[in-house]
């Protein structure tokens, strides 16, 4: 799963790889947690914009937010079939920036290792998502809310996770975000992302408390 992850590139440089013109306001965060807004690429009228969704996934028939948790993530290999996910796949796919995402490697039931991945040396990269709007039915409000498509881990990263992110290359994300990709097509960009070109480090165990922000989330790990 991918359950946290960081993007403190500043919004220019965001702006430039993702060839975007208008940002929301981006902050660095070392530390984003689910049911937290997050940036994320769209593709309306063929023009790619960036825009802000709730991190957890809510379909249109669901009761309330509590379900958020339980989908921030949507497995790949069933993604088409799901209820709570196939309506997204089908039509709305996003793309969820970030420059580094974190996994725990277990060494016990009580003592595990955060550890954190960058791609290419850093810098921000796309992670497939989809995304939903969601009418709160107490408030009226619409919500936007999205998830992250993970797949198998990448061969040599089993160590650490059994399974990642489905981290898409700039040649892939138009195919991702358009409506027109068949399902066929859509499901082949479904898989692990180059091991060579993913740079593994342990870091501190401050980043394991959601509330922590900061660079000491990415410091090197202690004993």
């Amino acid at each position: 799963m991918c359950g946290r992850y960081a993007l403190t590139a500043p919004a220019s440089r965001v702006a430039e790889v993702f060839e975007v013109d208008v940002l929301p306001e981006i902050l660095p965060r070392y530390n984003i947690a689910p049911t937290q807004s997050v940036p994320v690429i769209l593709e309306q009228d063929g023009t790619r914009t960036c825009t802000t969704m709730s991190w957890g996934l809510l379909p249109f028939w669901a009761k309330d937010r509590k379900m958020a948790y339980k989908t921030i993530n949507a497995r790949g290999e069933t993604v088409a079939e799901k209820p709570a996910f196939r309506a997204s796949f089908k039509k709305k796919r996003c793309l969820i920036v970030a420059d580094g995402y974190y996994e725990w490697k277990r060494l016990s039931k009580t003592e595990k290792i955060p550890h954190l991945m960058r791609i290419d040396g850093g810098g921000p990269f796309a992670m497939a998502g989809l995304w939903s709007q969601w009418r709160d039915p107490e408030t009226g409000e619409d919500v936007l809310t999205c998830t992250i498509v993970t797949t198998s881990a990448a061969p040599g990263m089993e160590d650490v996770h059994d399974r990642m992110p489905v981290i898409l290359d700039a040649r892939d994300w138009d195919a991702w975000l358009s409506a027109d990709t068949p399902p066929e097509a859509l499901k082949e960009l479904i898989r692990p992302f180059d091991v060579e070109r993913i740079g593994v480090s342990q870091v501190s165990s401050f980043v394991n408390n959601a509330r922590n922000q900061g660079e000491a989330c990415q410091a090197p790990f202690e004993a």
